[in-house]
């Protein structure tokens, strides 16, 4: 029998699994991974030269689970809405902390500039309209959690509203659409095909969503991403993710890359997130997305334990009585 609350905390933990595995080679080229790690197998300290991450221990998490808790806390405290404005105000107050601890890991290139136009006096409405980044979908998988994917344009509705204020364009919301129903349908009991089929339908819905952007389509990017992998050997298959798909933060990159990531893991978390650790480039977010994915499906017995106590020993993380609560919203 399927066990929704081991499900959705499989999500939020394999999301903060993924992140951390994948902060020490964030911004490094995938033969500077290969090179000072050989092949990473676990977690590891950030070097540091690290421009982002420099100074944070092994096992920490980065912005990619900080605003996903945020998100999630929101939809909580609003009964399953998100007032636009409110976020914005939250995650500057994150960056605020941040940059009082001396973090480098700050935010993004979408949500930064959005943020700086709210903080002008520009409607939250439209201070997102050129977001194309993966910062939407970085932080999406509360929204997976809380509500069930159908009916889709019901649930397109709450996907857009943890969007809005940083990525209303066809590219973002198509992004969080993919990442958030693959999750949902994890969280409902589906198994990782379904939760692919899912991705590609909610991002093909969502580009018809928000302010358009000229770009690549996410739904077909990550149809084909299943076909460019299959049957590769893993460093084979990570090459070729880096040289075809792309791992940088832009959506249309990151997002078919962390199911490329899932492909080749066959949906296991710990391998999915060891992957997308070993890409570098955006490797903290396509390890999130396709570590939250994997979770949903395998659920939280599916992750390993150690390295689950790691993340609540290192990063003070405690994510069940807020899945609980989100859970009641289904």
């Amino acid at each position: 029998m399927t066990d929704p609350l081991d499900r959705a905390l499989g999500a939020y933990y394999g999301l903060a699994l993924g992140d951390a595995l994948g902060m020490p080679t964030q911004v490094m080229s995938r033969e500077d991974v290969v090179r000072v790690y050989g092949t990473l197998t676990g977690f590891e300290p950030a070097r540091p030269d690290n421009p982002v991450s420099a100074g944070m221990p092994a096992g920490s998490v980065t912005d990619d689970t900080d605003q996903a808790v945020i998100v999630g806390r929101l939809i909580d405290e609003g009964r399953g809405r998100i007032d636009p404005l409110r976020l914005a105000h939250e995650l500057l107050d994150w960056e605020k902390e941040m940059k009082a601890k001396g973090s480098f890991d700050l935010l993004g290139p979408s949500t930064k500039t959005a943020l700086d136009a709210v903080a002008r006096g520009v409607p939250a409405q439209e201070a997102g309209r050129h977001g194309t980044t993966n910062g939407a979908a970085m932080r999406v998988t509360p929204v997976g959690i809380a509500f069930a994917v159908e009916p889709l344009d019901a649930f397109l509705d709450h996907v857009v509203e943890s969007c809005q204020v940083t990525h209303d364009t066809n590219i973002g919301i198509a992004g969080a659409a993919a990442v958030a129903a693959a999750v949902s349908t994890g969280v409902g009991g589906g198994t990782l095909d379904e939760a692919v089929a899912a991705a590609v339908a909610a991002a093909r819905a969502g580009a018809r969503r928000g302010h358009w952007i000229a770009g690549a389509d996410i739904a077909s990017r990550i149809q084909w991403t299943q076909d460019l992998v299959r049957d590769l050997p893993e460093a084979e298959a990570l090459d070729r993710i880096v040289a075809l798909v792309g791992t940088s933060v832009a959506s249309q990159e990151s997002v078919p890359a962390a199911f490329a990531v899932l492909s080749v893991a066959g949906g296991d978390p710990w391998r999915a997130a060891l992957l997308a650790a070993n890409l570098g480039g955006d490797s903290d977010t396509i390890g999130a997305i396709a570590g939250a994915v994997a979770g949903s499906v395998t659920g939280l017995s599916g992750l390993p334990p150690e390295a689950v106590q790691t993340l609540r020993n290192v990063n003070s993380l405690e994510l069940e009585p807020l899945t609980a609560r989100l859970l009641t919203l289904r």
